[in-house]
């Protein structure tokens, strides 16, 4: 749970997935933001396993265009779903550190293989929740909700040989603000949960998430995090690869997170799409490692 005392960070430095180049970075810079030291000064035990190895654009087929960089995704994916289930077993709390967010393929496998019902909250201004079919782009980090929920190509859905990872039921999304027509229309068809800026904005922060707890903590072992840095509007996290205007706070995020620790839930998180090319000054890891404190606990007394 988020009051767990052993913490184990790994790096996944993917940027397969998508189709702007620096992604892969962000684990290095969010390491850069003080991050062992921040986490640390909560009377935490941290624990650094490095970076999960994932081959280079440069090296490998980018394959089909409806699917780009399947297999090295996949093959990736399989290695930090494998960690991450070792993390668990050892009664750890395993941070994943993105790259991009298709990096939540291997995440969810690994923690579902543990924690055979697990809930999801997704904060994202995307929905992710493309397939091949559906996606404009073919960019896989557009997908991996999808993946989860065990709709998509096989190669992705059934990694580690089961699926779904997650339930639509206990699945919910924060800060939504830019779905594709597929992804609208697989919402409205499973039945998921979204809490888009609408929502927020008219109902507060406090209200959404404790409704988004409820969710995804009613009848599950724990719950796993996935935040998309670009959740945030883009004037706190300029370094991200698709940035919507319109985003949430660097405060109702805080307090977010603030909640999900209160909740004592949380068994797993993952911090994606900080991109250092295009980010100011590493604002956006800063901002990440700032938003990590909060899940851990830190509060202004």
């Amino acid at each position: 749970m988020t009051n767990a005392k052993q913490i184990s960070i790994i790096g996944m430095p993917m940027d397969l997935g998508q189709g702007r180049r620096g992604v892969d970075m962000g684990p290095s810079a969010i390491r850069y933001a003080s991050l062992k030291k921040l986490i640390e000064e909560l009377a935490l035990e941290v624990e650094d396993l490095g970076n999960i190895d994932v081959a280079e654009a440069e090296s490998v087929s980018i394959g089909q265009d409806h699917l780009k960089y399947l297999e090295p995704v996949a093959e990736a994916s399989e290695k930090l779903a494998n960690t991450v289930a070792e993390t668990l077993k050892r009664k750890r709390f395993p941070l994943i550190l993105g790259g991009d967010h298709s990096i939540a393929i291997g995440t969810l496998a690994g923690v579902a293989s543990i924690y055979q019902n697990i809930g999801l909250i997704w904060y994202d201004a995307h929905g992710d929740l493309n397939t091949s079919d559906t996606s404009p782009s073919g960019n896989i980090h557009g997908m991996p909700l999808a993946a989860s929920l065990g709709i998509g190509h096989s190669r992705l859905v059934n990694l580690l040989n089961f699926a779904p990872k997650v339930k639509p039921e206990n699945t919910v999304l924060v800060g939504v603000r830019s779905l594709d027509p597929g992804e609208r229309e697989l919402i409205r068809q499973l039945g998921i949960h979204v809490f888009s800026m609408h929502e927020i904005d008219r109902r507060g922060m406090a209200t959404v998430m404790e409704e988004a707890i409820n969710i995804a903590t009613n009848g599950t072992d724990g719950v796993h995090l996935s935040l998309d840095l670009d959740a945030l509007d883009p004037i706190y996290c300029p370094g991200v690869g698709t940035p919507v205007p319109g985003g949430v706070t660097f405060r109702e995020t805080h307090l977010a997170l603030e909640m999900l620790a209160e909740s004592d839930s949380v068994v797993s998180a993952e911090f994606v799409e900080v991109n250092p090319i295009l980010d100011r000054e590493n604002r956006t890891a800063e901002v990440a490692v700032s938003l990590i404190s909060s899940l851990f606990g830190k509060k202004i007394l």
